[in-house]
């Protein structure tokens, strides 16, 4: 089980699950309690945060390995991958946030990585959970029947307000740097 300094819970499930749409609730809500949340996604495609043309792009485009963008508003830093023909590390991603400034991050994906997740399971998608063969699903989020038991404890895709309620009181059971006592 991947062991890192800031409570980490991940969402996986297959592409169309909802999982996007599910989170920007749960980071709502938990924002409106001042949980400082970070985010980290996991893309199985490319994708580029800056466009053809920009010196930014041109400059990492002539070879550049790293570069860092940075106005009043915010800073992003892009780094190419040496090792194109792998997926991202999630410990070596994780280690890229400013730690000081969150108290959770939210992975989306990373699913067959070793930490904490909570699975968004959707019958109608035709392809079977994922939690029998994962034991590091802790929940399952869903608002249909599960088709194999025993499972994780199960919620109501509809209800976010108890997603973070379980993920609040998760982390205070188990994490050994639970979120400060007024962000609970």
């Amino acid at each position: 089980m991947l062991t890192h300094s800031l409570p980490l819970i991940g969402f996986v499930a297959p592409s169309g699950s909802g999982k996007t749409t599910l989170l920007r609730a749960v980071v709502a809500l938990l924002h409106a309690r001042g949980v400082r949340v970070g985010y980290l996604k996991h893309a199985h495609h490319r994708f580029d945060l800056d466009v053809p043309g920009k010196d930014s792009f041109e400059i990492r485009r002539a070879g550049a390995a790293q570069t860092l963008l940075a106005s009043r508003q915010r800073w992003a830093l892009q780094a190419e991958n040496p090792e194109q023909d792998s997926d991202p590390d999630l410990g070596r991603m994780l280690e890229r946030f400013e730690h000081e400034g969150l108290d959770l991050v939210l992975v989306e994906g990373f699913k067959h990585a070793h930490y904490e997740k909570i699975e968004v399971y959707r019958a109608a998608l035709g392809q079977p959970p994922l939690y029998p063969t994962d034991p590091d699903i802790i929940a399952i989020v869903s608002d249909d029947p599960l088709p194999l038991e025993p499972h994780p404890r199960l919620l109501a895709l509809a209800d976010p307000p108890a997603i973070v309620a379980f993920i609040l009181d998760h982390l205070a059971l188990t994490s050994a740097s639970a979120l400060p006592e007024g962000r609970r």
